[in-house]
């Protein structure tokens, strides 16, 4: 069974002698059905909700590693890192359909010992634009899983209310001595209408 984190809680992946290695990051989210305009009443649906999510990559003193985004950053433009150990499976625009909205392969034992801190981070493209937030979803969530076994390790399902905030920090995982730990952060952003936005937090 795999454990169900609550926000705040760590929980370890890799142990000494662990055969974990290659995992897979899903990350997943539901639109609220929105009504469109006086009670509904008028033609058009509104715009679907583009969601991104990316991983930052930082060092041990928790900034990124490179000001260079094809080494600090692995996003829809940038969907592989030049070590290859973490690769993006490609944007999905709209969040539909059932499971994984996106999805990040992680090989453990080919990052680059300058990266300590994996940072998973969701963010609502031209969400200032379209007048768009974190309180428009449902449901989200992420995931981690053995892609050896297909075992579902933990889970954490996002329950705070994020209204008017355009990015969530969901979680991290990082090196603590020998081991991979994961951290359930669940931290709303309020402008995070652009990846950079994110990216400054870290640098």
């Amino acid at each position: 069974m795999p454990v169900n984190l609550v926000k705040g809680q760590k929980i370890s992946l890799v142990k000494p002698g662990s055969a974990l290695n290659r995992i897979l990051v899903g990350l997943g989210w539901d639109e609220v059905r929105q009504r469109n305009g006086l009670f509904g009443l008028f033609a058009g649906k509104p715009a679907d909700i583009d969601c991104d999510a990316s991983v930052i990559l930082c060092g041990e003193d928790g900034k990124v590693v490179s000001n260079r985004i094809a080494e600090s950053l692995v996003y829809f433009g940038n969907l592989s890192h030049p070590s290859g150990a973490i690769r993006h499976q490609g944007d999905n625009l709209t969040g539909s359909g059932e499971g994984d909205d996106e999805q990040i392969q992680v090989e453990l034992s080919g990052i680059p010992s300058q990266i300590a801190r994996l940072v998973f981070v969701v963010n609502i493209y031209d969400a200032d634009k379209r007048r768009q937030h974190f309180g428009l979803i449902r449901n989200a969530f992420i995931r981690i899983v053995d892609q050896a076994s297909g075992r579902e390790l933990c889970r954490y399902n996002l329950s705070d209310d994020y209204s008017g905030m355009t990015g969530v920090i969901v979680g991290e995982m990082y090196r603590s001595g020998n081991e991979w730990k994961f951290s359930a952060v669940g931290r709303g952003v309020l402008e995070a209408s652009r990846l950079d936005q994110l990216l400054a937090l870290y640098r």
